[in-house]
Formats: structure tokens, C-alpha cells, sequence
């Protein structure tokens, strides 16, 4: 059944809003026989199992050529580009495109086994911004290279499963995490200590996620700490009240461990 199945994560690229809306409601209707995929969030942070590229927006396969280490991807129509990416004509048909897809993620399984058997773990993508012919590193990059900075990952939560989740997961002597399920609590710790990352559980009690961050990052000193929501199925996301408020980006619950490494080595500067 799908409902036992982890989705596949697929992040669409240079496709036209109708174009996006299409795909995503083909892989929604993946046979019950393969994997179940996820379209992500515009905002999400999280890494990416495979990218759907449109291959005659250029921007898009620039984007897909720019990055550190070759991702797994599709691309979707457009000219041949030799061996660089598994290719599928348009218009798309659904069974050529779940069996692609079907094919790309058993690969994508197989080139994690023996990763996992080398004892060598996985290098994520973090380049999520086009970075343009002539232009200068993007931000992201030149942020893994700095030192890392003092301060602590705060969680806003109804319980603290999470938060014992992450301090097994990265090690508090890497990283310190607090956690609270109190809004007024959660501001004046932002005020009172360096925070350097507030992750909101938009599910938890009486707290207004977008309220809260907009509290957070109007103290002084708070440019420096990002916020992102932990968001359920259930969750509405309204993507310009979280821009309006400086919410950063979300993650997908649940969230796949890689996902929080690669988050907290690219906005905590947590060492790797």
C-alpha cells in the first residue's frame, strides 16, 4: 500500500505553473506496484531524491549542470545532451514516465547501498539558487566554508521527541539544541541567548507559526537566526505570509535524517 511507503521526494525544474500542476498529477497516480512520489514545496528545504528538469528552459538545465555533484534527474523533453541526463519525450505519457521514474530511484537505491557498504555517507546537493555565468559563489557555498558560529538550534514543539531525535542524530557537543512549546518562551530565548536556527512544529498548540517568527526575527540581532517549519499534510502553507514574516524555508514531515544534516550544515554551519 502506498500509505506504508516512504515518497520518493522530486523537486520540478523551469516548468510553467500548468506544466508543474500536470506532473504532479501524474506521479500521484503512480502504480501502487512502484514508489510513491512527493512534489516538494517551491520553499523546501529538503534534499531532493530527483529532479524533473524541463529541457527547454535552459535556465533549468543550467541550474542541473551547475551543480557540486551530479544529481539524479529527468529530464523532460528538449534536445539530446549526450549521455548527461536520462531523457523522456513530451508530451508525457504516464506509464513511460513512472517506469523512468520506477528506474532512476532502484539506481539511486543501489548507489546508496554501496555508499552505506563503503562506510562513506552520501554527499547532499546544497546549491538550491541558480548561480548565473560570471556570477560569484552563491551563499550557501561560502557559508559551508566559514568557521562555524556560536549559538544553538532551538525547537518549538509539543513534545520533546524531536529534540532528542536531533541531539542523538548530530551530537549536542557538535551542535546544542533547546527545545520549548511555548511561544513567549521561544522569543525570549531568541533574545536572550544566540540562536542560530528556531525550527516551528506548525501543529503544536496555540502557537501561530507565522506570528512567531515574525516576533523572532523583529529582535534585534535576529537577522542572524534562521527559522523553518516542520509541516504536516494537514498545514496550509501560505508561502507569501511566511515571506512576509522571514520564514526561511520548510521541511516536510516526517524528515528523512539526511535532510536535517544537510539543513543544519547549511544554515547552523554545523562542522561535517
Amino acid at each position: 500500500m502506498h500509505a506504508r511507503k516512504t515518497p520518493t521526494a522530486v523537486r520540478l525544474l523551469g516548468f510553467t505553473p500548468d506544466a508543474a500542476d500536470g506532473i504532479a498529477s501524474l506521479l500521484a497516480d503512480a502504480p501502487a506496484c512502484g514508489p510513491l512520489y512527493a512534489c516538494l514545496h517551491e520553499d523546501s528545504l529538503q534534499e531532493p531524491d530527483v529532479y524533473l528538469a524541463d529541457g527547454e528552459n535552459a535556465c533549468a538545465m543550467l541550474r542541473l549542470s551547475s551543480m557540486r555533484s551530479p544529481p539524479l534527474a529527468l529530464q523532460v523533453g528538449g534536445c539530446e545532451r549526450g549521455n548527461a541526463w536520462t531523457r523522456v519525450e513530451r508530451p508525457l505519457e504516464a506509464a513511460s514516465l513512472h517506469a523512468t521514474l520506477a528506474q532512476l530511484v532502484a539506481e539511486r537505491r543501489r548507489t546508496l547501498e554501496r555508499l552505506c557498504a563503503c562506510g562513506e555517507p552520501p554527499l547532499p546537493e546544497r546549491r538550491r539558487r541558480q548561480r548565473g555565468i560570471g556570477e560569484g559563489q552563491d551563499t550557501d557555498a561560502v557559508a559551508l566554508r566559514q568557521p562555524p558560529r556560536n549559538g544553538k538550534v532551538l525547537i518549538v514543539d509539543q513534545g520533546g521527541a524531536f529534540r532528542d531525535h536531533l541531539a542523538r542524530l548530530v551530537g549536542e557537543q557538535r551542535l546544542p539544541i533547546a527545545w520549548t512549546d511555548s511561544a513567549s518562551a521561544a522569543v525570549r530565548l531568541c533574545d536572550e541567548t544566540p540562536v542560530l536556527l528556531a525550527m516551528i512544529n506548525t501543529s503544536t498548540p496555540g502557537i501561530d507559526p507565522y506570528a512567531l517568527c515574525a516576533a523572532i526575527k523583529a529582535q534585534e540581532g535576529a537577522g542572524h537566526t534562521a527559522v523553518v517549519f516542520l509541516v504536516g499534510r494537514a498545514f496550509c502553507y501560505d508561502t507569501a505570509r511566511a515571506h512576509s514574516a522571514g520564514v526561511r524555508g520548510l521541511l516536510d514531515q516526517p524528515v528523512a535524517d539526511r535532510s536535517l544534516v544537510a539543513m543544519l550544515q547549511r544554515l547552523a554551519s554545523m562542522p561535517a
